[in-house]
C-alpha cells in the first residue's frame, strides 16, 4: 500500500542546507516528509537524478493588469507556472481599477480566483485625494502589503505620495503588522535630471540612466526608512539597483528597525553597457539597469545575506510600448516570470553562492514578508506542496517560442540558461510538465494573511 500520494527524489534545496540524494513526500496536497536515502512508497514516484528540487517560488512583485486587455492573470500565472513560480503577489496599479479600497480588493480577488492558474496574494495602495482612510478596510479585505511611490508618473494611476502623506499611511498600516513597500526614486531629483538629459539632446539608450542617476534612488531610500523608523511600520524598498542601497538598509536593521529590501532579477543579470545599449526601450526599467560593476556588487550582497527578497517586477507591455527610438518615451518594465528561478540559480552557482539562498530569497522570505508562511514558502511538513524542479539542460531562451507568455519579446531572448524548469507542482498537483502548462484558469487561490498573525495587533 502506498504511503504517500507523490514522492520526488533528487537534490533537495532547503533554506539552511542542500540534501543530496534526498526526497520530498506529499500527501493531501501538503508536504508530508523530507528525507534522504531510499524514498518511501507512493502512488506516484519520480527519481529525478541530478535535478534540483526547490520550494515553489513566490514572486513578490507582479503587474498582471497594468495594460488593459493585454496580460491579465490568465497569462501572468501561465508564465509563472512555466517558470516554477507557484504564488504571485500582484501590484495594485491596475489600469482602470487601482486597488485602493476594500471593494477593489474584493473585485480583484474574485477576478483572480476565476482566472489565475497559480495562487496569488494582493497589494493595496491609496488614492492620494483620500489619504489613508481606507487602509484598515483593505487590511480586513485581505491585502498582504501596501505599495506606494516617492515618484509619480500619473496622479491616480501611479501617483507620487509626498512625505507627509507617506508618513500618515505608514502610521495607519503599523497596527496591522503589514509592510509598506515603496518605489524608491526621488520625484524632484528625477525631474531635474530628466530635464538636464533632454536639454542636452540625449534621447538614445544612455538617456534613462542619465535621467535617474544613483542619487535619485538613494535619497528616496533614506526617506522611506526614516518614515518607517518614525512610525514603527515595517518599511520595504521594492527594488534596489545599487549596492550602496543594501548598505543603507543593513544600517537601519542594525539600529533595530524593520527595513527590508528587494532585488529584481534584471538587476542581477542585465547591465547598462551591454544590454541597455543593445536593447534600448526593451531594457527600460525604473530604477534603471546599472553598470556591470553594480550587478556584481548586488551579488556580493546576496552572498552576505543583505538581500531580503528576489522578484521580477514582471510586466508584459505590448511591444509597441517598448520600441520608441526616444528612450524616455517607452513604458518602464519587462517580463520575467518564466526565467527568474533558473537565472538566479545559474547566477548563484557561477559565483559560488550556496543554493540555499534560492530557497530563502524566492520562497521562505517572501512567504514570511507577506504573512502567508503558515501555508507557503518552504518544503516543510504541513505546508502546501509547492515544488519547482530544475534540470541541468542548457538552452537559449526565446520568449516567442515558449508559448507561455502574452508577448513575444524579452530582454533575456538569446541568453543561454543552463537550467530548465522541468516541473512545477502547486499544492501537490503538477501544473507544468516541462513543456505544457496544465493548470486551468480559476484553479489558483487567493491568499490572505491570517487576522491573528502574531505580528498583528
Amino acid at each position: 500500500m502506498a504511503d504517500f500520494d507523490l514522492v520526488l527524489r533528487g537534490t533537495i534545496v532547503l533554506p539552511t542546507r542542500v540534501v543530496g540524494a534526498g526526497f520530498v513526500a506529499v500527501s493531501g496536497g501538503k508536504v508530508a516528509m523530507i528525507g534522504e536515502g531510499t524514498p518511501p512508497a507512493a502512488r506516484e514516484r519520480h527519481d529525478l537524478g541530478q535535478a534540483l528540487i526547490l520550494p515553489g517560488a513566490i514572486d513578490a512583485q507582479v503587474h498582471s493588469l497594468s495594460q488593459r486587455d493585454q496580460e491579465d492573470f490568465q497569462w501572468s500565472t501561465r508564465s509563472a507556472a512555466a517558470g516554477g513560480v507557484t504564488t504571485i503577489v500582484d501590484m495594485p496599479y491596475d489600469e482602470g481599477d487601482v486597488v485602493s479600497s476594500a471593494a477593489a480588493v474584493r473585485r480583484k480577488a474574485a477576478h483572480g480566483e476565476a482566472t489565475a492558474r497559480v495562487d496569488f496574494a494582493l497589494y493595496g495602495t491609496v488614492d492620494p485625494t483620500e489619504g489613508p482612510g481606507r487602509i484598515a478596510e483593505m487590511v480586513d479585505a485581505g491585502v498582504s502589503a501596501f505599495k506606494f511611490s516617492t515618484f509619480g508618473t500619473h496622479p491616480t494611476r501611479f501617483p507620487r505620495i509626498p512625505p507627509a502623506l507617506l508618513m500618515d499611511c505608514f502610521a495607519a498600516i503599523a497596527p496591522s503588522g503589514l509592510t509598506a513597500g515603496v518605489h524608491n526614486e526621488d520625484h524632484e531629483a528625477v525631474e531635474a535630471y530628466a530635464a538636464r538629459t533632454r536639454a542636452a539632446g540625449i534621447s538614445d539608450w544612455r538617456a534613462h540612466g542619465l535621467s535617474r542617476p544613483p542619487i535619485t534612488e538613494l535619497l528616496a531610500m533614506h526617506q522611506i526608512y526614516e518614515i518607517g523608523a518614525a512610525t514603527g511600520c515595517p518599511a520595504h524598498v521594492v527594488h534596489c539597483s545599487l549596492a550602496r542601497g543594501y548598505d543603507i538598509a543593513a544600517g537601519y536593521r542594525a539600529q533595530g528597525f524593520a527595513a527590508t529590501v528587494e532585488a529584481c532579477i534584471h538587476y542581477l543579470v542585465l547591465d547598462e553597457e551591454t544590454d541597455v545599449r543593445r536593447l534600448g526601450g526593451k531594457a527600460k526599467i525604473n530604477p534603471p539597469i546599472r553598470p556591470r560593476a553594480e550587478v556584481e556588487g548586488l551579488w556580493r550582497h546576496v552572498a552576505a545575506g543583505r538581500v531580503t527578497l528576489v522578484s521580477t517586477d514582471h510586466v508584459s507591455w505590448s511591444e509597441d510600448r517598448k520600441t520608441d527610438p526616444d528612450m524616455l518615451a517607452n513604458a518602464s518594465g519587462v517580463p520575467g516570470l518564466e526565467v527568474m528561478v533558473p537565472l538566479f540559480v545559474a547566477g548563484a552557482l557561477a559565483r559560488g553562492i550556496p543554493l540555499s539562498w534560492a530557497a530563502r530569497l524566492m520562497a521562505e522570505n517572501p512567504a514570511r514578508h507577506f504573512r502567508i508562511d503558515g501555508t507557503k514558502g518552504a518544503l516543510t511538513p504541513g505546508r502546501d506542496a509547492d515544488i519547482t524542479v530544475l534540470t541541468p539542460e542548457p538552452r537559449l531562451y526565446d520568449a516567442a517560442a515558449s508559448g507561455h507568455n502574452v508577448v513575444g519579446w524579452s530582454p533575456y531572448n538569446g541568453r543561454e540558461i543552463p537550467w530548465r524548469v522541468s516541473g512545477t507542482y502547486r499544492r501537490g498537483e503538477l501544473v507544468f510538465d516541462g513543456t505544457s502548462v496544465l493548470a486551468q484558469p480559476g484553479s489558483g487561490r487567493f491568499l490572505r494573511p491570517p487576522q491573528t498573525h502574531p505580528i498583528m495587533r
